[in-house]
């Protein structure tokens, strides 16, 4: 199975990908990273690995329709089974979503449907909230609003700031989303709807549901 990761900024994500993909652990290929922007930090994580690199400015394009097109008819040709956004900063648009349905994954920084979108550590820190988190989801064509497939719980802190809970939260988007490829590449999850049952997993205990079992 033929991987792509698609990310704007530093690949912190991608990088962890990378190595899961690198042990064996995720049994896949991770054959291209798509970033829109020449500073991304992952173009260079992806030359460590001798990951193929696809830079695709947003500006050469007339708009995200044509854009996403370019993207998708180049996924295509690379015979890649499964999207990962990781960092991406584009919204995907709905061409691009129905290309790869139910085979896009992305990684959000809370505790989804709560604080969707940008900003989401200090909207947390301003709500009050007393937990955080990460969920990794399929993309629909909404804005972080597709099904989940596994979520980390984190404390919030009374001395918190948008940065010390970004970090900490960090820490398992960094083991749930290779966790979530690893159960796609070996064909163990369900999507009926909105629901996603992971095959012979664990969904008794916090702070990870489903339960990590390789990271």
């Amino acid at each position: 199975m033929k991987i792509a990761v698609l990310a704007s900024g530093r690949g912190s994500n991608f990088q962890k990908i990378a190595e899961a993909v690198k042990s064996g652990k995720i049994r896949a290929e991770l054959a291209l990273l798509v970033t829109d922007r020449e500073t991304a930090g992952a173009i260079n994580i992806a030359r460590e690995f001798g990951i193929n690199v696809c830079l695709l400015p947003f500006k050469k394009f007339p708009n995200r329709e044509s854009y996403d097109k370019k993207i998708v008819s180049i996924l295509k040709q690379e015979k890649v089974s499964l999207v990962c956004l990781a960092g991406y900063m584009r919204i995907v648009s709905q061409t691009f979503v129905k290309s790869f349905e139910n085979r896009m994954m992305n990684i959000h920084p809370s505790l989804l449907p709560a604080f969707p979108g940008l900003n989401v550590h200090r909207k947390v820190l301003e709500y009050g909230a007393k937990f955080s988190g990460a969920t990794v989801h399929f993309v629909d064509t909404g804005v972080d609003t597709g099904p989940i497939i596994i979520q980390a719980t984190v404390p919030v802190k009374p001395q918190d700031t948008p940065d010390s809970l970004a970090n900490r939260i960090l820490k398992w988007e960094h083991r749930i989303y290779p966790q979530a490829i690893k159960w796609f590449v070996e064909g163990r999850i369900t999507i009926s709807g909105r629901k996603v049952t992971v095959n012979d997993a664990s969904y008794a205990s916090v702070p990870v549901v489903p339960a990590l079992e390789d990271f």
